[in-house]
């Protein structure tokens, strides 16, 4: 036996207790103490094992230690066929999670018992392989070969409740596991029940797996592992035994262990879990925030109120009259509304959202008690100033005043204040209640504890936090401005938007660039491109063809006509001729001979702009890590997670080729196809991306 599992005999039932904190990961010493145990019980002619979890949960999952390590013996898959094969009656009582592997040894285990509470699952999809111990062989034998598509391809958590309907579990029970469990054992004992394992019971019934296959594949948007899983649950039906079934199981996931997918999931596993986590705040103590001011009520500032809200924070919400102020409060209760419909929240919890929680004004004097001031009004500078101005003015010391800017200068809005000390920029991305990102913009004289603040009020607020230095468009819109070109240059060269949206959401983005920016507003891009014209360099290309749709009244989606022309009743929209046309006149203006991209060409090109600034990003110390970007362009501007994000992808793919393709589309252009230094330094020392982010830990 190893400390991770315990032992303990009452009367004939051997009892093998996990203890393993925290969530008693099947790591190798719980893995050697399963196995001990269960050949300890059998010796000593024991006629039942019970197998719990001590703490808050059965098993949940893998030892996030072992990823992508050799696994030692015993491996899960072997433990759970020497479970399943014991010869006395094995019983696993579930509570917390049974997740992954958990899942796995309680389907390998010959009858299973749950509190109400439990939550399983087969998550392992997520992270770009599928369930490797038998988990795609046992559960369609128990639940039913669509329901086990279901959860296998989708790696959701279930409850007790559907666990129980669908034949997952046994029995549902309130009580301590190691109680109910020790009851049920004696039960079945005491009734003369037989042995029950999973491989003994028929294969389950086929359905049309090439259908499921595409249909998995397509809504994944190329990712693999789902799809595939797909395949390894068509081996439980049609395999001649359910051994090959196990077989076909290993093979399958093996394939995807070796995957470039697989890395990108892992990747973005673990910086989804990193990128909050910053040295520098690991003994700063966040100032506390109990109330909340969001200046603005559009869908922006509407948006973080009801995120606000839904956390527990009460908002004061300032407007420029009463009937925007109205306005304002429909627009966030109609969020709410939303929330109430899925069962987030309950009838009490919307009317004290509604009412107790959240204050409508019109005078700065409102905010006077809140603890932080978010500013949610139109992206202009001298706006900006003016209201952190009356903020200064009127928010009480300590208080911190927060910009939700996309773009502007955090450091000239602070100094608009007295306090540049208490400001800092929370990058909001709409809708702001719903999407995950929190850009945590980090001016010249912002406090630490104002820093931590604003991670804590993240994590508060259920967001990925990633911290950002100042610059135009800080991490996610100075990179995305870069693509963006990247594009634009390729429809005047020839290349149509209609292609490189194609080619984009064909690399599993759900939507291209011209699309994104119908949905998003082409005004936004158009106020600031006109912005940055003063400024511009004149080496740079300037493409006019969006401008023309935007002089044209065309801004997309909310005038119903820009890149693509938009239908009421119908979803998406169809290319806009005009757009033809338009790109026609500027391709004359400026003497441009069109010529033909290849679709992999696009993505390239699409690609090497995106990895190229963001390597300045990183380099001039915007963002401080790798990771950080990727997570960025993950949670804010869709970027396939399979992928793990474009500097692990720019990894994968190799840097010395990034480098070398950028610096032949810089003959051409070498103003905007400048290679970023940190990328030819890498490339010079052999490294990658990952060597950075692993210098950081």
């Amino acid at each position: 036996m190893t400390h991770a599992i315990h032992y303990e005999r009452v009367d004939d039932i051997a009892i093998l207790k996990a203890q393993n904190p925290p969530v008693n990961a099947l790591g190798i010493d719980v893995r050697l103490g399963l196995l001990a145990g269960i050949e300890r019980a059998e010796a000593e002619g024991a006629r039942a094992v019970l197998i719990y979890g001590d703490g808050r949960t059965f098993f949940a999952g893998a030892d996030i230690r072992e990823f992508g390590k050799p696994m030692k013996d015993p491996g899960l898959p072997d433990l759970c066929n020497r479970i399943e094969s014991a010869d006395l009656i094995v019983v696993s009582a579930l509570h917390g999670t049974a997740l992954g592997g958990g899942l796995e040894v309680a389907l390998s285990s010959h009858y299973r018992i749950a509190v109400p509470s439990a939550k399983m699952g087969l998550p392992e999809v997520h992270l770009g392989i599928l369930p490797g111990a038998g988990g795609t062989q046992r559960l369609p034998r128990v639940a039913g070969t669509e329901a086990a598509l279901d959860m296998i391809t989708s790696g959701r958590h279930f409850g007790a409740a559907e666990a129980l309907e669908k034949g997952v579990i046994d029995r549902v029970q309130e009580g301590e596991p190691r109680e109910i469990g020790l009851a049920y054992a004696r039960e079945l004992l005491d009734q003369g029940a037989p042995r029950r394992p999973v491989c003994d019971m028929p294969a389950p019934a086929a359905v049309d797996f090439d259908a499921v296959y595409e249909k998995t594949l397509a809504k994944g948007r190329g990712q693999l592992s789902p799809a595939t899983a797909v395949r390894a649950v068509q081996a439980a039906c049609e395999a001649a035994s359910f051994l090959e079934g196990l077989r076909r199981e290993r093979e399958l996931f093996t394939e995807l262990m070796e995957s470039d997918q697989r890395q990108g999931l892992i990747h973005a596993f673990f910086s989804e879990r990193a990128v909050s986590k910053l040295p520098e705040l690991a003994d700063v103590t966040p100032r506390d925030v109990a109330s909340v001011g969001v200046i603005g009520g559009g869908t922006m500032g509407a948006g973080i109120a009801t995120a606000a809200l839904l956390a527990g924070v009460s908002v004061v919400l300032i407007e420029r009259d009463a009937s925007a102020a109205e306005a304002a409060g429909q627009r966030i209760s109609g969020n709410l509304s939303g929330a109430l419909k899925r069962g987030k929240i309950s009838q009490d919890q919307f009317d004290t959202m509604t009412g107790d929680a959240l204050e409508l004004a019109t005078e700065y004097g409102a905010l006077e008690q809140v603890d932080l001031v978010i500013e949610a009004v139109f992206e202009d500078m001298d706006v900006k100033r003016e209201v952190f101005k009356a903020l200064d003015a009127n928010c009480k010391p300590g208080a911190i005043l927060a910009s939700n800017t996309s773009y502007l200068d955090i450091n000239e809005i602070a100094a608009a204040t007295s306090r540049p000390r208490d400001v800092i920029g929370l990058h909001f991305f709409s809708p702001a209640h719903v999407m995950k990102l929190l850009e945590v913009v980090v001016a010249d004289q912002t406090d630490p504890d104002v820093v931590a603040t604003g991670f804590a009020l993240g994590k508060r607020l259920r967001k990925i936090s990633v911290r950002s230095g100042v610059c135009d468009g800080f991490i996610g819109n100075r990179i995305m401005n870069a693509y963006r070109k990247a594009a634009d240059y390729m429809v005047l060269d020839g290349a149509s938007p209609y292609q490189i949206d194609r080619v984009m959401t064909g690399f599993g983005f759900a939507m291209g660039p011209f699309a994104v920016g119908d949905l998003a507003g082409l005004d936004i891009g158009w106020a600031a491109r006109k912005r940055r014209a003063p400024h511009r360099d004149p080496r740079e290309r300037v493409v006019h063809f969006a401008d023309m749709l935007c002089e044209g009244g065309d801004f997309g989606q909310k005038t119903g006509k820009g890149f693509y022309v938009y239908e009421a009743g119908k979803r998406g929209g169809t290319p806009n001729p005009d757009v033809e046309k338009y790109i026609a006149q500027d391709q004359a203006d400026q003497g441009v001979s069109p010529r033909e991209f290849s679709d992999a060409e696009i993505l390239r090109r699409y690609m090497c702009a995106m990895v190229n600034e963001a390597a300045k990003v990183v380099g001039e110390g915007i963002a401080r890590r790798p990771l950080d970007v990727d997570m960025v362009l993950l949670f804010g501007y869709g970027f396939p997670r399979y992928h793990g994000g474009p500097l692990k992808w720019a990894d994968l793919q190799g840097l010395a080729g990034i480098l070398e393709d950028i610096e032949t589309y810089a003959k051409e252009d070498p103003y905007f196809w400048q290679p970023a230094p940190l990328l030819q330094t890498l490339v010079a020392e052999g490294r990658c991306f990952d060597d950075l982010n692993k210098a950081e830990k």
